[in-house]
């Protein structure tokens, strides 16, 4: 008798024969393919029909009762081999078979993503994305950023863009892909972690307990949420040894801020693609997506069949995955409104963003700067 593992039987050329010596109700639930059952008893009572010019491969459950059969039929001529570990090690064979092929398929998926954002969407992202960080001059020699992970499409697409820039571009700055768990539910939570998986991206995760804190906030919750969420992410960043943290605000977020501001506001203003901080001494916050359009992102995200989670919190969970959780909020209301307007004119988009690159101060009644109002008059006769 020879004892094989179950890759070899399975793998050995030529014709054979498998008999599977348990009761026939395990059998029946779950079996090797081609494999026939004879219970042990049985094929102990008589063996006579058996082929003696074929191997037979004799599996039981754990291996010991097929040893114990295969020796008495080794000894009456039959050519027997011995399954060692039995059908639980068929199983775990599968199992190991089954994740291997969930793995290549993962991996073919990551490069894929990765491939679009090289060359399908390079115009509109990877190009985007270079020229944000050169025009504003977002990375410098020796930065060591916190690439913050919201788990949804912007902040995933930016991790990726920050992976391929380090790949493809000057190796002159250190990234560490930061998730802050500020009290997700486990749905959504995990959405974010297989997603990183697919991914690849190797995130590091720290908790919080921020929307436990404002749960019971009756004035801007979400205000208050946001606030918090980035005085924790500066902090974890600064712990980790980063100089500045990069957040996933895009091309659209940034117009339909200048509009909000003038029309809610009463205010001129941006959402800047740097900003240093007022309470993280030497800490900065960079947008390297600034000059991204939202449309681009959504359309990767679905040439790769990705699925991220919405905005999460506490309040909005219930539709986190559907993409309803802006609806009734100030910036759906703009976001509708810009949409509306380049329907008819395509450049709106553009103008909004350019206006607060085209300020004539020469036009412009009042001005604040470093918190100093500056008025017309103040030197209009002089």
């Amino acid at each position: 008798m020879i004892n094989v593992t179950v890759e070899e039987m399975l793998n050995a050329p030529g014709r054979k024969k498998i008999i599977d010596i348990r009761p026939g109700h395990e059998f029946n639930k779950d079996h090797i393919p081609e494999s026939e059952n004879i219970e042990a008893g049985l094929l102990r009572e008589d063996a006579s029909f058996l082929p003696k010019d074929l191997p037979i491969y004799i599996i039981c459950h754990t291996g010991e009762m097929s040893a114990e059969v295969g020796e008495e039929l080794s000894e009456e001529g039959y050519d027997i081999h011995n399954v060692i570990g039995g059908y639980r090690s068929y199983l775990k064979y599968k199992l190991t078979r089954l994740m291997a092929a969930k793995e290549d398929e993962t991996l073919e998926r990551r490069k894929k993503a990765e491939r679009s954002i090289i060359k399908t969407y390079r115009k509109q992202l990877w190009s985007r994305f270079t020229r944000a960080i050169n025009d504003y001059e977002l990375i410098k020699d020796g930065d060591k950023i916190a690439v913050c992970i919201s788990g949804g499409k912007d902040s995933m697409l930016m991790a990726k863009l920050f992976q391929e820039l380090y790949r493809h571009g000057k190796q002159n700055f250190e990234v560490v892909y930061l998730v802050m768990n500020p009290g997700y539910n486990e749905m959504n939570y995990q959405a974010i972690l297989n997603n990183a998986r697919v991914l690849g991206v190797p995130i590091t995760v720290f908790e919080s307990k921020i929307f436990d804190i404002v749960a019971d906030e009756e004035n801007s919750p979400c205000y208050l949420c946001a606030r918090m969420r980035r005085g924790a992410l500066y902090s974890k960043a600064k712990e980790l040894g980063c100089n500045k943290i990069a957040l996933g605000h895009h091309y659209d977020d940034v117009i339909e801020t200048i509009l909000m501001g003038m029309l809610y506001g009463g205010q001129v203003q941006t959402m800047m693609p740097k900003l240093h901080s007022n309470n993280f001494e030497g800490m900065e916050l960079i947008r390297p997506m600034y000059l991204v359009r939202e449309a681009d992102i959504i359309r990767w995200a679905a040439f790769n069949d990705l699925h991220f989670i919405q905005c999460a919190c506490r309040f909005t969970e219930s539709c986190a995955s559907c993409g309803g959780t802006e609806k009734g909020s100030k910036r759906a209301e703009i976001k509708r409104l810009i949409a509306s307007l380049a329907e008819v004119e395509p450049v709106i988009e553009n103008n909004i963003f350019s206006s607060v690159e085209n300020v004539n101060l020469s036009t412009v009644i009042a001005y604040k700067k470093d918190g100093v109002k500056h008025h017309f008059l103040d030197d209009y006769d002089g």
